[in-house]
């Protein structure tokens, strides 16, 4: 990967992730653009949907890995893609693996206590998976 195709990947990570301690489970968190994640809210609130929630991992072989987060909601027509820097998020994904969930907010709210919104992950195993992908690539850095 070039310098310039690194810096695109740098400018382009989301820079909003955070966990908050629920019941004693510490769950991932996004926090989303004011705006962006109340025009989400405003789509899918009090409505029964999903969220389908994929991982795509970029890795450079040189230890550089970069997931993309997809979130596509069944209603409303969203989808959210947001860029995370692996290098430096591995306690996210690990939380995410663990817990099963991950919550988007908003940088208003006091994160974990309002204007959450919890999606609940059916596949942890893939997450697991995700993860170990995420480890082989941090490895090449080594």
């Amino acid at each position: 990967m070039s310098k310039d195709e690194m810096k695109k990947l740098m400018d382009r990570v989301h820079l909003g992730v955070t966990s908050f301690d629920y019941n004693g489970t510490s769950v991932p968190c996004l926090i989303l653009p004011e705006k962006r994640f109340d025009e989400i809210m405003a789509q899918i609130a009090g409505k029964p949907l999903s969220v389908e929630t994929n991982l795509n991992i970029l890795q450079d072989g040189l230890g550089h890995v970069f997931v993309e987060i997809v979130m596509t909601f069944s209603q409303g027509g969203i989808e959210e893609k947001l860029l995370l820097y692996a290098n430096e998020t591995m306690p996210f994904f690990e939380s995410m693996a663990s817990c099963a969930m991950l919550a988007l907010s908003s940088p208003k709210s006091q994160v974990g206590r309002d204007n959450v919104f919890m999606i609940q992950l059916p596949r942890p195993e893939k997450i697991s998976k995700a993860i170990d992908i995420i480890n082989n690539g941090l490895e090449k850095r080594n």
